[in-house]
């Protein structure tokens, strides 16, 4: 049987690689539609590496993420935030604060 860390990192390459080739879809699409965009995942990279005794910082923790520099992806394919995206954030900011809440 494989080793399910395997799958896994394997998963999340995939996941990468699909971001990657989708620059189109913005961070702020992200967090409205799931909760969670790029940055995420690099504050995520970061803390999990942490646990593991590795130091890595949260900005190389997004170059991994992002394949460049974070600066360069949003000069590349960051684009404002339309006002429905902005006030549809907002909405999905404070349902998801309610929920936390509400779990105590």
């Amino acid at each position: 049987m494989v080793d399910r860390t395997v799958v896994e990192a394997a998963v999340f390459r995939r996941l990468l690689e699909h971001l990657d080739a989708r620059p189109d879809v913005q961070n702020i699409d992200l967090m409205n539609l799931a909760g969670f965009c790029r940055n995420c995942l690099a504050k995520w990279y970061a803390a999990a590496a942490m646990e593991q005794g590795e130091s890595l910082t949260y900005e190389q923790a997004r170059e991994l993420v992002y394949g460049m520099p974070y600066d360069a992806w949003k000069a590349l394919h960051q684009t404002a935030a339309t006002p429905a995206q902005q006030a549809a954030f907002a909405q999905s900011a404070a349902a998801a604060s309610l929920q936390h809440e509400q779990k105590g």
